[in-house]
């Protein structure tokens, strides 16, 4: 039996349709920059949101109706929600979706009980990828939820939940490779401290990198070529989270010997968190090669914590596609990491949620798309760097002047060059015209 009878699927109607569950933007096979919207965009929905999400908070129980759902933790459940989830998937015409071993299967009494449960899921999942054609983006285990996990998981001073953690990272890689995942993620969701009086931090690193290389070794061995993504965070649940940014997770990922199979999945959210804005992240990321992918959401600057809600701003949309356009996405996806609000209830109000967070991407890559053709801002800063073209400047960045170079050069020439204005506020202007 459907678990959405009454939505039909999510066609494109064009900019001047009223239709809330019509496309306004997202055309999928419209042309932009050489590829169609389906190629540069890499639609996900993630499963853990859209298909666990209660709508419970600190301050109240859960909300949402979900006649799929029988709330039970048996694995008939999982198997019916699974199915589900790729009815809404093909519904929205999304070509991934992502998730957590501990979201799509129940954790059993054991480890091998609990791997026996995901067995029993992915065997589902695995028919619904033939029958729809939907792919999965990116697997990852849950090590954070259960309470072994209060100390971390590979960070932690209980050298059992490493073990623990290993044997479950173990079978989610095994597992996203028979689904055929393009990514594996890794979020640290309690990789880090409170207290940093009982916290030895060189050994928890020491012991995170040895956890990934494991990681990498089995992937090796049993064939899994995947790109392994990082996904930052500074805070919640933890004080400080050891990938607390993209130039935390880069240096880190140095230190280690790393860089060669991992890069970062960004989330709006995240960078929200750590003090920086998502444009910033983006373009340290992939300025290094290191932009794997993104999750897109948004956060709620009046309230201090991760909401994880559906990106609906036309300027944030189109800040992360001009960086996308210029760096590339691939291997990763736009995937949402968002959740519908807890007074949004009625299962009607996921495909609200994701076609408005597909239709304003959709919207950003247009935008971004007509920025790039225009030139207008590569212009402004090409000039804004002229300096560095020619003389003293193109010296410099050719590597051929030290600072005795330099003392002579200023004590010829006296002072330098007059600055010129920034134009903080005629860019802003001209960023409202694509608007």
């Amino acid at each position: 039996m459907p678990a959405f009878p009454e939505i039909e699927k999510i066609k494109y109607e064009g900019p001047d349709c009223t239709d809330p569950l019509a496309f306004r933007w997202y055309d999928e096979g419209e042309v932009v920059e050489g590829r169609t919207m389906k190629e540069h965009l890499r639609f996900s929905v993630v499963y853990w949101h859209t298909f666990r999400g209660t709508g419970s908070d600190p301050f109240g129980a859960p909300t949402m109706l979900r006649p799929w759902d029988d709330g039970s933790e048996s694995v008939e459940n999982a198997c019916n929600r699974a199915r589900a989830a790729f009815e809404l998937f093909e519904k929205l015409g999304v070509p991934f979706y992502a998730f957590h071993d501990r979201d799509v299967a129940p954790e059993g009494a054991s480890l091998a009980a609990s791997n026996k449960n995901l067995d029993a899921v992915v065997a589902v999942l695995e028919e619904e990828q033939q029958r729809t054609g939907v792919k999965l983006l990116w697997g990852t285990a849950n090590l954070f939820s259960n309470p072994r996990y209060m100390h971390g998981a590979a960070t932690s001073c209980n050298a059992d939940a490493f073990a623990y953690a290993g044997a479950q990272v173990k079978k989610c890689l095994e597992v996203t490779k028979r689904l055929g995942g393009e990514n594996y993620v890794f979020w640290g969701g309690r990789e880090g401290y409170q207290n940093l009086n009982g916290t030895d931090m060189k050994r928890e690193l020491d012991h995170l990198g040895a956890f990934f290389h494991m990681a990498l070794d089995y992937a090796k061995q049993i064939g899994f070529d995947g790109t392994f993504l990082i996904e930052p965070k500074p805070k919640e649940p933890t004080k400080h989270q050891y990938d607390s940014d993209a130039a935390a997770c880069i240096n880190f990922l140095r230190a280690y010997d790393l860089t060669e199979r991992f890069k970062l999945n960004i989330e709006t959210n995240h960078a929200t968190l750590a003090g920086h804005e998502m444009q910033h992240e983006l373009e340290y990321a992939g300025h290094q090669g290191m932009l794997g992918s993104i999750d897109a959401n948004t956060g709620d600057l009046l309230l201090g914590w991760d909401t994880d809600q559906f990106a609906t701003d036309i300027y944030l949309c189109s800040k992360i596609m001009l960086v996308l356009l210029k760096y590339g996405l691939s291997p990763g996806g736009v995937n949402f990491d968002a959740k519908v609000r807890r007074e949004s209830f009625e299962p009607v109000d996921l495909f609200h949620a994701h076609v408005g967070g597909m239709d304003t991407f959709a919207r950003g890559l247009k935008v971004a798309a007509a920025i790039r053709a225009d030139g207008q801002f590569d212009k402004f800063i090409q000039n804004r760097y002229s300096s560095w073209d020619s003389g003293i400047g193109a010296k410099v960045e050719a590597g051929g002047v030290d600072l005795p170079a330099l003392e002579a050069y200023m004590l010829e020439k006296g002072e330098i060059d007059p600055n010129q204005s920034g134009r903080q506020e005629m860019l802003e202007n001209l960023f409202n015209r694509y608007i």
